[in-house]
């Protein structure tokens, strides 16, 4: 790129990312009847422009041979009627939430006669960069419009047009209900540079979310000047302890593994009691491979069935989103925690037991984000846990940890309610 793109470039980045600002800032005067009806509205008009969606992901799906994507790639990319009405319905569902914004969290009254009262706020302006799903773009719109932000959205190349159709729509709606002008922006130069200004200026946003390979993510960490909401890898660990109810474990492993191979939640280790491993441990791993998994174990478990292959050290810090597992036997929940804390990402980890003291170590001692207790990983999903929609699932601990929906993207301030009080 010549010097005066670069330069383009820049001012162009800086442009979007100064009418975002001010769109926060005019989107404090909005109430949660105008974000619901922009919500509603958006999900209506979605529908009612459905060929205009479609032609604009045919684009895609024409270009996607170039860029070297994957059968299930490919699959996540595609839009028809019934994606697109998940899409809509979607919005409807974010309308229905109840509304952060200007949530009494705490009060309490002084004795000097003041009230201090703790109210939730939104964060301000979101910079949203991930990768080519276009059903990501107006679920991330509408869950930051919702909490009162505005959105400044980067997705991938691949499904640039899909995006594109998509936000004019959103945009044209928000104009409509009226919204604040920006409140909605598309990122429309695709060069990585444009990410990299955006992540300078902190002056301008508040918060950068990066959805997608841990490549992006590690790079949005490393560059953002402003607080990033990430998670690295997701993986999952299931510790069948010594009192579990196998059945239940065996099911527990399976779902938690097998149900979506290719996603954050599902799980990569599995850890087992040595005393219950003969038992457990063939008919697991029959279980797995009627799915097509392959597991890596260590030697403890080699002795015990002849199908599990040898697991090097580095297996167990993998996250392989697809048909591969480790497992390793552990003497104790002490050893199991201890083994999840140093090859684990923070993200979710599983127990399956009956004892209530195994339970507690478990819960209190494993450092992650969302720990499980006789339940699949899998459930560690902001719809999941009852949420509504979420933006991502953060391994961090300020400010957000766990899924993070409407709540997440707020922050509050104190408002403090006096009648002439001055301080002595």
């Amino acid at each position: 790129m010549s010097a005066v793109n670069h330069e383009n470039l820049l001012q162009y980045c800086e442009q979007v990312a100064r009418a975002a600002r001010q769109a926060s800032v005019e989107m404090v005067r909005t109430s949660a009847a105008d974000r619901n009806r922009w919500l509603v509205d958006s999900a209506e008009q979605l529908r009612q422009r459905l060929d205009e969606i479609l032609a604009a992901n045919q684009q895609d799906l024409e270009a996607a041979a170039g860029y070297g994507l994957t059968d299930a790639q490919i699959d996540r990319l595609v839009l028809n009627e019934e994606r697109v009405a998940g899409i809509a319905q979607a919005l409807e569902e974010i309308a229905a939430l109840a509304d952060p914004v200007g949530e009494l969290i705490e009060s309490r009254d002084r004795p000097n006669g003041l009230k201090i009262n703790k109210v939730r706020v939104p964060l301000g302006v979101v910079f949203f960069v991930y990768e080519s799903r276009p059903n990501v773009t107006a679920d991330a719109a509408a869950i930051c419009i919702k909490s009162g932000n505005a959105v400044i959205l980067r997705g991938g190349k691949e499904a640039a047009s899909s995006s594109r159709a998509i936000v004019k729509v959103l945009t044209d709606t928000a104009r409509q209900v009226g919204l604040p002008e920006n409140t909605v922006q598309l990122v429309e130069p695709l060069d990585r540079e444009a990410v990299g200004h955006f992540l300078q200026f902190d002056q301008y946003i508040d918060l950068a979310i990066p959805r997608g390979g841990e490549g992006l993510i590690r790079r949005v960490s490393a560059e953002a000047k402003m607080p990033v909401i990430k998670h690295f890898t997701g993986n999952c660990h299931v510790y069948v302890d010594q009192s579990a109810d196998l059945a239940m474990a065996e099911s527990i492993v399976i779902n938690s593994k097998c149900q979506r191979q290719g996603v954050c939640n599902a799980c990569e280790s599995m850890l087992i009691h040595e005393d219950v491993a003969e038992k457990f441990l063939p008919a697991v791993v029959a279980a797995l491979q009627s799915h097509g998994i392959e597991i890596r174990g260590d030697e403890a478990s080699r002795q015990l069935s002849a199908d599990i292959l040898a697991a090097s050290e580095e297996d167990y810090d993998q996250e392989y989103l697809g048909p591969i597992i480790s497992v390793c036997l552990v003497s104790s929940v002490a050893e199991a925690i201890e083994h999840i804390n140093q090859h684990g990402s923070h993200h979710t980890d599983a127990i399956v037991t009956s004892d209530e003291a195994a339970i507690e170590a478990f819960t209190n001692e494993v450092d992650s984000s969302a720990v499980m207790v006789n339940a699949s990983t899998r459930f560690n999903d902001g719809g999941e846990f009852g949420l509504g929609a979420e933006i991502g699932i953060s391994t961090d601990k300020f400010h957000a940890r766990g899924p993070c929906g409407l709540n997440e993207l707020t922050s509050y301030k104190y408002v403090a309610l006096g009648d002439g009080q001055i301080r002595q």
